[in-house]
């Protein structure tokens, strides 16, 4: 019998037409007001920690502070922090009162804009509102098509800028790959910025090896600011610092750039990234404890130098397989510290960042995107402001896939959506509406003017993700969703080269800069 069987011919009609009536509707151009998903959605519906564990932790916390403290500060590190009042102690560790930590905390900056080189990027980091970005430091590329591996290059670090630059869900891009193409060090963090820059208008994130490097890197973002005043006035460009080497050992070299990065008017994403089981406490209690306190530290120090510099708390707790001792970047527990970190910044209301998304998978397959949501929603709907990694990430962060991006959007689109939540109010009862289609004679809502208002504003649609039937399936040719990525992938990198540097600035980058992209590579005569 027909799917239809119990409609009449008339009942048929109405239906088809409805449904005409919302493929039309899906097809048009969305409102940005009417979209179902908008960067910063409020999270914070959950609680992966009682009241009693929040406080129990808040209290250990300001204990490892206080009595453990620091190995390996810095001279420039100790000889701020002890002038608010942290103690450097005769076993050559610097140690952080309670009332330290508590003033730089009180001192920092919580209403936090990260801004885009275009102000419609710009993201608003405050309260439990969540936004994904990606980031890492793969050294390998994962290429689907041949199913291997291959060394990553500018190319590619300037190709996923691009394709990030056309994802409505992933909201800033940070550096995802190492440019094993390049062999000078200062060369690399210099040509990691400018792929970055280049490749999207939205924020960026990256990160130098030395100071001296970013103090050069500064120079080339005041050029493309337009001056130093307008890029202190709108830093479109943020420093992931790996100031500390868990377990509570500073990094001398980071410690450096954070100085550097902080003189020179750029957010500091202040990034603690233990090993739970290898570098912080196997127990997840005592990782987050440590992943916080080493983030305070770090707090004290931003704050010495000054007082209100922008700041993202960055606890990102990792895991260990602890039978093997490896990395497990897809594992539950991974979605499970990052939202209890989460849940401790609302209890600080910190700006927060965490990093949840990877996947222990070499490809995009079901393992691959079975562990990025389960690993993205927890940290989502604890109200973690920014998810870094939530994209492309591979084989415990060791592998970058181009592709996977695109399909990640889907996912992050979704992961949005959830963590919106539901509206309840007198409209969304929808009582009348019930009433109508009841008493009316339809007997369902799929032609309801209701139903069309709502169908882009209360629902989401993914891109990639095949929804028809087996026999629709079938007639399309069976299309296999990874192939379609690859051919949107290539669509995009063939016709997509944002041009909101100039060419005459990008000219000036290569007359000063050894710039080792080809302009050619970059869509530029």
């Amino acid at each position: 019998m027909a799917p239809e069987w119990g409609l009449g011919r008339v009942e048929m009609a109405r239906r088809a037409g409805g449904r005409q009536a919302r493929k039309a509707l899906r097809s048009a151009p969305l409102a940005e007001d009417a979209k179902p998903v908008h960067p910063g959605e409020l999270g914070g519906r959950y609680r992966p920690l009682s009241d009693t564990d929040v406080a129990a932790i808040n209290e250990n916390i300001f204990r490892i502070l206080d009595e453990v403290g620091f190995a390996d500060a810095t001279p420039h590190c100790t000889e701020a922090c002890t002038s608010v009042g942290a103690v450097y102690g005769d076993d050559g560790r610097l140690r952080f009162p309670r009332h330290v930590v508590e003033k730089a905390m009180s001192q920092a900056e919580r209403n936090l804009t990260l801004y885009g080189q275009d102000p419609k990027h710009d993201l608003q980091i405050t309260d439990s509102r969540v936004h994904f970005s990606t980031a890492g430091a793969a050294v390998m590329i994962a290429d689907t098509a041949n199913n291997s591996y291959r060394e990553s290059e500018s190319q590619d670090l300037y190709d996923m800028a691009r394709i990030v630059d056309t994802c409505e869900h992933l909201h800033m891009f940070q550096r995802m790959c190492v440019l094993r193409d390049v062999v000078d060090n200062l060369e690399m963090d210099l040509n990691t910025t400018y792929c970055s820059v280049t490749g999207t208008s939205k924020h960026v994130g990256a990160s130098w090896v030395h100071h001296s490097h970013l103090e050069k890197t500064l120079e080339m973002l005041h050029l493309i600011a337009g001056g130093e005043e307008k890029w202190r006035a709108r830093p479109f460009v943020s420093m992931s610092n790996c100031f500390v080497v868990p377990p509570m050992k500073f990094a001398e070299d980071a410690l450096e750039c954070l100085r550097v990065g902080v003189e020179g008017g750029m957010p500091i994403l202040l990034l603690s990234a233990g090993q739970a089981g290898a570098t912080t406490p196997a127990c997840l209690a005592g990782a987050v404890s440590q992943a916080w306190a080493e983030c305070l530290g770090g707090l004290v120090y931003v704050n010495a130098i000054k007082p209100g510099a922008p700041t993202i708390l960055g606890t990102w707790p990792f895991v260990s397989d602890l039978r093997t001792g490896s990395m497990s970047g897809g594992s539950p527990e991974q979605g499970l510290l990052s939202a209890a970190c989460a849940q401790m910044s609302l209890h600080f209301d910190l700006p927060f960042g965490t990093a949840c998304g990877m996947s222990d998978s070499k490809f995009p397959d079901y393992q691959g995107g079975a562990e990025r949501s389960s690993t993205l929603l927890p940290p989502a709907l604890a109200g973690a402001n920014i998810i870094y990694e939530s994209a492309g990430m591979y084989a415990s962060l060791l592998g970058a896939c181009p592709e996977s991006i695109l399909l990640d959007n889907d996912i992050l689109g979704s992961t949005l959506r959830v963590t919106r939540g539901i509206e309840v109010n007198e409209d969304t009862l929808s009582f009348e509406n019930l009433k109508q289609v009841c008493e009316g004679g339809l007997g369902h809502y799929l032609g309801s003017d209701k139903t069309l208002e709502v169908m882009q504003s209360e629902y989401i649609y993914p891109d990639f993700s095949d929804r028809s039937s087996p026999t629709d399936w079938a007639d399309n040719g069976k299309p296999e969703i990874v192939k379609q990525a690859i051919e949107k992938r290539d669509e995009i990198l063939a016709g997509h080269f944002p041009k909101h540097i100039s060419d005459e600035t990008d000219r000036k980058i290569r007359e000063q800069f050894p710039i080792s992209l080809a302009a050619e590579s970059a869509g530029r005569a």
